[in-house]
């Protein structure tokens, strides 16, 4: 049985291809918002993290009214890192609506989203964007994308995709590249004729399938899936099952029953078949459970989520200067927030380890653990990380290790040092394209291990032109040792403040990590050093004060501007021997061992 009056959609694409402006602009253009009203850009983006940076990280739901039809809309991440979100929330759509940039073409993210899309067996609308912007070439990226469709085995049908053009920024879309639209109703009027209703039974016994878990300090765990089949109302006693494991049977009663209205949740009495709803009043729920009928109710399939690929150690704090900072501070509270992530996260793995302090965590990439990181200082947690670690698989007693598919767009002058980098680093060119507007694409097969560390050097060789896409592709035999960074660490030999006097006296030594009137401790890292050795110094020394004066000598030091890092750069610049301390105000670099001389027996028992 279809619901007609229903529209179930995922925008999905590669890193900033325009989802978001493209959800906003069809908000504003159903109505949802008043004439007048004053909305942010990127409002799909709530985070304090999203709106910083830019990009989505968590998948949203929204819905608008389209004439007679209800359209939910799931606007999803475009980072590989946050794969799983988009894994898991295509369970809940009938239909997807690619989006891909008139200029790039696809991108490898673009490849891995159709192919979970054509893996489901969803409707797809093909909806080229930014054809305003200067070297838009929607024709040429019109046959890309149908290169990529045959490349990924799709059936005929769906080659008979339709394709939009459009600009999302300037709000509007055309069914010709030529034309330049007036608003998004031929979007609209795509959607209605080409996404299928869902396929779904009112009569049947009800099934709500869970794809994702939202938290709310009022009612707790809220559970947010499509009712597959039948009815639910508010009140309802069901049983909690999920298809992955047999055992699990918990009644539970049904609070509250929200839909999707424009940007809110608002409650409803009851709700039925084809509907993407959100429920309250169940503690365990989980992603991937089942929510049925007590009688006859059977659990539903979930996604196989794709397996994490990095890890990094996460442990208690035990600088000199812990706890100055941090509210939550000990291994037990850690240990709680790093599990309760586990329920909303799905593509993350926290395992403990030999040590009640230590924790390991694994996820999709760098900036994956580094968003939870972020949250966690922001959050008031204070904890140390180490250095990330490529997960390895043992195939046929043999080491394999998780290689990577990376697309580079740069100037023609950079080909040169990208590829002479990366082959140091066990990469392998497997395509070099064209000029195009005056960049060349290459794309390459490297082991992960080998893009760690490298972001920071490749924005540096490139002169910050360069533009860098990686995407996990599968499992190979060990590839070799990969050289190590080749700068060393500037280390503060003593605690106190940073002085004028030490920092200038330091400076020749590299490039420094902290300015005066900063606090440091012995052992902690306050800058790089281009010699490749590590290196202690006294930044808190002062100048010896005396009665004597000479023309000019007093007069003010100067000190070279800080390297003032990201917390992606920290992760990529430490070695194995060094933790980055996490406060909610400040992050340090610190080797492991604290002690010079200690320091230097391991070293030397290495």
């Amino acid at each position: 049985m279809e619901q007609r009056d229903i529209r179930n959609i995922a925008i999905i694409a590669h890193v900033d291809h325009g989802k978001t402006t493209l959800v906003d602009v069809l908000l504003r253009q159903s109505g949802v918002f008043r004439d007048n009203q004053v909305v942010a850009e990127r409002v799909m983006d709530s985070g304090d993290i999203e709106k910083e940076r830019g990009i989505t990280i968590l998948s949203k739901n929204t819905a608008i009214q389209y004439g007679d039809t209800k359209i939910n809309i799931i606007d999803t991440p475009g980072h590989a890192d946050f794969g799983g979100e988009v894994e898991r929330v295509l369970k809940m759509v009938s239909g997807v609506v690619l989006l891909v940039d008139a200029f790039e073409g696809p991108m490898p993210q673009t490849k891995f989203v159709l192919k979970k899309a054509f893996e489901l067996g969803l409707d797809v609308i093909v909806c080229i964007n930014k054809v305003d912007r200067p070297g838009a070439r929607p024709e040429e990226v019109e046959n890309e994308v149908l290169d990529l469709f045959i490349e990924l085995g799709a059936d005929e049908d769906v080659l008979d995709s339709p394709f939009i053009y459009a600009s999302a920024k300037e709000g509007w879309a055309s069914e010709s590249a030529d034309v330049t639209g007036e608003n998004m109703k031929p979007l609209f009027e795509a959607i209605i004729k080409h996404i299928e209703p869902p396929m779904m039974d009112v009569d049947k016994p009800a099934q709500l399938l869970i794809s994702t878990i939202d938290y709310n300090e009022y009612v707790g765990r809220i559970g947010i899936g499509r009712i597959e089949n039948g009815a639910i109302k508010k009140g309802d006693s069901m049983v909690l099952l999920n298809a992955a494991d047999p055992n699990k049977r918990e009644s539970v009663k049904i609070n509250k029953i929200y839909e999707f209205e424009g940007l809110d949740r608002v409650e409803k009495d009851g709700s039925s078949a084809g509907n993407i709803v959100a429920v309250t009043g169940i503690e365990a729920i989980n992603i991937g459970d089942t929510i049925a009928d007590p009688e006859k109710g059977e659990a539903l399939e979930f996604v196989k989520i794709s397996e994490p690929t990095l890890s990094m150690t996460f442990s208690v704090n035990d600088s000199p200067f812990a706890g100055r900072e941090g509210e939550f501070v000990t291994s037990r509270q850690l240990r709680t927030r790093l599990y309760r992530e586990l329920e909303t996260d799905v593509s993350l793995k926290v395992e403990d380890t030999d040590s009640t302090d230590a924790f390991k965590v694994s996820g999709r990439g760098e900036l994956h653990l580094s968003v939870l990181i972020e949250n966690l200082r922001r959050e008031g947690y204070e904890f140390q990380v180490s250095k990330p670690e490529v997960l390895y698989k043992t195939v046929d007693g043999k080491r394999y290790e998780p290689m990577e598919k990376v697309t580079i767009d740069v100037n023609q002058e950079f080909i040169g040092s990208i590829i002479e980098k990366l082959g140091r680093r066990k990469g392998e060119l497997l395509t070099m394209q064209e000029p195009v507007g005056g960049y060349s694409r290459l794309v390459f097969r490297i082991p992960a291990r080998g893009l760690i560390g490298y972001r920071q050097e490749f924005i540096t060789d490139t002169k910050g032109n360069g533009i860098m896409n990686s995407q996990f592709e599968d499992y190979a035999p060990y590839k070799g040792d990969i050289p190590r960074r080749k700068t060393g660490s500037i280390i503060s030999f003593d605690t106190g403040t940073a002085s004028a006097y030490g920092l200038h006296n330091a400076q020749d030594r590299g490039d420094l990590f902290v300015e005066p009137g900063e606090e440091v401790y012995a052992g902690m890292v306050v800058g790089s050093s281009p010699k490749g050795l590590d290196l202690e110094v006294s930044v808190t020394k002062t100048k010896k004060q005396t009665n004597v004066r000479a023309s000019g000598s007093d007069e003010a030091l100067r000190l070279s501007p800080i390297r003032d890092l990201s917390l992606e750069e920290a992760i990529e610049f430490i070695e194995e021997d060094e933790l980055i301390e996490i406060t909610p105000q400040s992050f340090r670099i610190r080797k492991t061992i604290l002690d010079s001389n200690k320091r230097y027996k391991a070293n030397k028992n290495k």
